[in-house]
Order: C-alpha cells, then sequence, then structure tokens
C-alpha cells in the first residue's frame, strides 16, 4: 500500500504522511466496514483515496521541479541482445517502462498504476478519478499510446 501511495503522491514522506492518515480513517471508520469486500481492498481504497486527496492538494503549491519519486539509473552503455541474460533483458525493459512512466502526465501516469499494477477496473478508477467508465476506458487508451511514443523517444 505504501507502494500504491508513493507512486501516486511522488513523494516519499507525503506517502508515509498518507499512510498514517490511511490507518488513522480506517480505525475511526471501521464500524463502515461492512465486508462486502477483504479488508485489505477496502484499506486500500482508503489509501489510493487519501494519495489522490494529497497529490490533488501537493499539486497546487508543489512545482513540477520538486519531484522526489522513484529514480532511475540511465544506462548510457550500448547493450546488445547477444550475451545478456533474460533476467537482464527484462530488467532494461523494466527500466525502460518506468522512465517512459516517469515521463507521462500525471493522469496518465495515475490511471495506468491503478489499472496494471493495483488491478482496479474501469468502473473503480472512474470512481477513484472522478470519472465515467467510458472516460476511465480513454484514459487508459491514450496513457497506453502515450507510454508507447515515450519509450520510442528513448
Amino acid at each position: 500500500m505504501y507502494n500504491v501511495a508513493v507512486r501516486i503522491v511522488k513523494n516519499t514522506a507525503e506517502a508515509e504522511d498518507v499512510m498514517q492518515e490511511s490507518f488513522i480513517a480506517a480505525f475511526d471508520k471501521i464500524d463502515s466496514f461492512k465486508g462486502t469486500a477483504t479488508f485489505g481492498a477496502w484499506l486500500k481504497r482508503i489509501v489510493v483515496n487519501n494519495s489522490i486527496s494529497q497529490y490533488k492538494k501537493s499539486a497546487r503549491f508543489v512545482s513540477v521541479d520538486d519531484y522526489d519519486g522513484v529514480v532511475i539509473a540511465d544506462e548510457t552503455e550500448e547493450m546488445s541482445s547477444e550475451g545478456i541474460s533474460e533476467a537482464e533483458m527484462a530488467s532494461v525493459e523494466a527500466s525502460q517502462l518506468m522512465r517512459g512512466l516517469n515521463l507521462l502526465n500525471d493522469k496518465y501516469r495515475q490511471v495506468i498504476s491503478l489499472h496494471y499494477m493495483e488491478g482496479y477496473d474501469y468502473e473503480e478508477i472512474g470512481q477513484i478519478l472522478n470519472v465515467s467508465n467510458g472516460n476511465a476506458r480513454t484514459l487508459l487508451s491514450r496513457a497506453k499510446d502515450s507510454l508507447r511514443t515515450k519509450i520510442e523517444q528513448l
């Protein structure tokens, strides 16, 4: 859940605050837990909602240059596919993917994280981002296209 918060708020200190606030909120509202979903899913939803709320608050005051997210080392060496293990190749591909994700617009990065990394469906993404299901699908489609373009440029 911490990783979810970091991906959304893009700052480790803020993610820690979000986690603490989320656990406090869950403790305060435990009586509203109906058991229709697992406790983990219920808690994760609180973390995601608090993370997005915190991101929106901090986006008003923080410039893009203050980004304190995950740092990916530059790979300046040219690598050939000869003599490289599958694990090393997957690592290169993963680092390109992460660099591409970091270059995406915030809304696109959030929708990709929510769908592919956290497993939310279109309806849940729509509820989280306060958009319609169709808009969530469109956002995800545009985000994937943008990510493809960013990766090709790397």
